[in-house]
């Protein structure tokens, strides 16, 4: 019983969809703002498991339902036995998840709808850059994937090598950091505003999104290897990887962290909570020498951003 929630709950991406509302709600209590209304975590949760289920189950119908004519849904990595154990809980369960991807599709749009009509009252009078900032990311995140799910797109920003991990960066950190703020903002109608804080955090949980991507090829790397993707590892090795970009990338990120909040005036119970995920990451990043099961990377790597939230909203709730 536990196995089978465990991997319901990792493999079925709602541990993604937990990370998105720990982060999208560190960001809004680290910029000042009020929680967004249940509609918005709605949309948010079931975004995040329809997108990574679909790209997880393979070639996707134009209408929102798995293509069916193989019988069994194809998976990014049928071809390498190191996923096997996603790959056979995809089988086993495809029908299942068609269904529910489904329902979570309505559901998506229903929140989506009702954002619109009862809480964005003014969004046909945005400003051209909040229509970029709401258009760029989903565009990106689209994109990823681009001709590997839909052949009518010439764009496949997944094969872009070394640049992947900073390209699903960005989406998360536009998702989590910009959207919770922008959203609050259009549902009491004011514009939204970049401020420091505002690229400050971007840059922030970009930076730290995408050294758990470079950690995630690792794991890739025999895949991306056969397919000639020119990842970090595939390119330099796993202890360049791990030396020479990892733990410099996090050290540089903790120096920042600490040099910009110091000179913010933080509090320095805030900024001390905020640093244990940093200081979680180089432990994490330093063990990564060693083969690990796909559930590490989704527990452990993809836990780091879960602390990332936690730590986040505590120090936010402690010292204001």
């Amino acid at each position: 019983m536990r196995k089978k929630l465990t991997e319901f709950i990792f493999f079925g991406n709602y541990f993604y969809a937990l990370c998105t509302v720990a982060l999208s709600m560190e960001a809004s209590l680290q910029q000042g703002v009020p929680l967004n209304t249940p509609a918005y975590y709605l949309l948010l949760i079931t975004g995040t498991i329809v997108y990574y289920s679909y790209a997880y189950m393979g070639e996707l119908h134009l209408f929102g339902i798995f293509s069916s004519i193989t019988g069994k849904p194809r998976t990014a990595a049928t071809t390498n036995s190191y996923y096997n154990r996603r790959t056979h809980w995809y089988t086993r369960n495809y029908k299942t998840i068609t269904i529910t991807q489904f329902v979570y599709t309505l559901i998506a749009i229903g929140a989506a709808l009702y954002l619109v009509i009862k809480e964005f009252h003014e969004i046909f009078s945005l400003h051209g850059d909040e229509w970029l900032m709401l258009l760029l990311v989903p565009l990106v995140a689209f994109f990823y994937y681009g001709n590997d799910y839909f052949p009518f797109i010439k764009i496949n920003l997944r094969n872009s090598g070394w640049l992947k991990p900073f390209i699903i960066g960005f989406v998360w950190a536009g998702a989590v950091t910009i959207y919770p703020v922008m959203f609050y903002k259009w549902q009491i109608n004011l514009h939204y505003e970049i401020s420091v804080m505002s690229v400050w955090l971007l840059i922030k949980n970009w930076m730290y999104i995408s050294v758990l991507c470079i950690m995630f090829d690792i794991k890739d790397y025999a895949d991306d290897y056969n397919r000639h993707l020119k990842t970090f590892v595939v390119r330099v090795g796993l202890r360049k990887t791990i030396f020479s970009i990892l733990l410099p990338l996090i050290a540089i990120g903790l120096i920042a962290l600490i040099g910009f909040t110091a000179g913010q005036h933080f509090k320095w119970g805030s900024i001390l909570i905020n640093t244990l995920p940093f200081i979680a990451l180089l432990s994490v990043a330093y063990s990564m020498h060693k083969r690990k099961p796909i559930l590490f990377y989704l527990m452990v790597i993809d836990g780091l951003m879960l602390l990332k939230g936690i730590c986040g909203i505590a120090a936010a709730l402690l010292f204001g």
